[in-house]
């Protein structure tokens, strides 16, 4: 079994690609854990082999300053400098990112809950925004995207307007990830995928026997996540 990835300082070298470097980062701070012989279970109930938990970029400001830096970048070059009005985090992973970059594009933000406060004012939104407000939805990471559409939902209910969503990591090899959101009209932009993860870990003490398998493991997710179902004796929820 693989344990945590790690590679050794923070790396800012300009002639790798910001997704190569935006990989480069998450090894640097232990993000991605590789685990074939004892897959993770996402909520959805999938079996992965692989773990990134991106909840710990918030305990390193010199790496999460340079993500959501280039974060800014990105929206800004694919979407466009005047293309929101609000930024909106989900719960709960989402909401220090959607802090950071509504602070970077100058925009104010909100929250959105799961689901409904259950007291109170009964708010599944935080924060307020105008009718037709242009909402950027950011999260942590995108797996299939099925999570994304309730706070999606929640948006639109409250009279806001959400065709883009950024997260920091895409694992990239579900397409429904993807369709899913495109279905609704929404628009999936990350900093890097597992496929960059795999490229920057080419570096790293790992042999290309290794990262075959692991790559194998993520060109058929489905069919690996049947075949291992009946093998799992210890499941992590994500």
């Amino acid at each position: 079994m693989w344990g945590c990835l790690m590679t050794g300082e923070l790396t800012t070298d300009t002639r790798i690609t910001p997704a190569r470097l935006a990989a480069k980062i998450l090894l640097d701070i232990r993000a991605v854990t590789i685990s074939p012989d004892k897959p993770f279970t996402f909520t959805s109930g999938r079996l992965s082999p692989v773990y990134v938990d991106c909840r710990r970029i918030i305990s390193y400001p010199r790496a999460r300053s340079l993500l959501m830096q280039m974060g800014k970048d990105l929206l800004y070059n694919q979407v466009g400098a005047e293309a929101f009005d609000v930024v909106a985090g989900g719960e709960t992973a989402g909401i220090p990112f959607a802090a950071w970059i509504s602070e970077l594009l100058g925009l104010p933000m909100l929250y959105v809950r799961k689901q409904p406060k259950g007291f109170g004012k009964n708010a599944q939104i935080e924060g307020t925004f105008k009718e037709n407000a242009r909402v950027l939805l950011v999260e942590d990471l995108a797996t299939d995207g099925g999570s994304k559409l309730n706070f999606i939902q929640a948006i639109r209910d409250a009279g806001g307007i959400v065709e883009h969503c950024f997260v920091v990591f895409h694992y990239g090899n579900f397409p429904e990830s993807v369709t899913k959101l495109k279905e609704q009209g929404v628009s999936l932009h990350g900093l890097c995928t597992w496929w960059d993860i795999l490229e920057a870990a080419k570096e790293k003490s790992y042999t290309d026997e290794e990262l075959e398998t692991v790559r194998h493991i993520h060109n058929h997710p489905d069919s690996w996540a049947e075949n291992h179902k009946s093998k799992t004796t210890k499941k992590n929820r994500l």
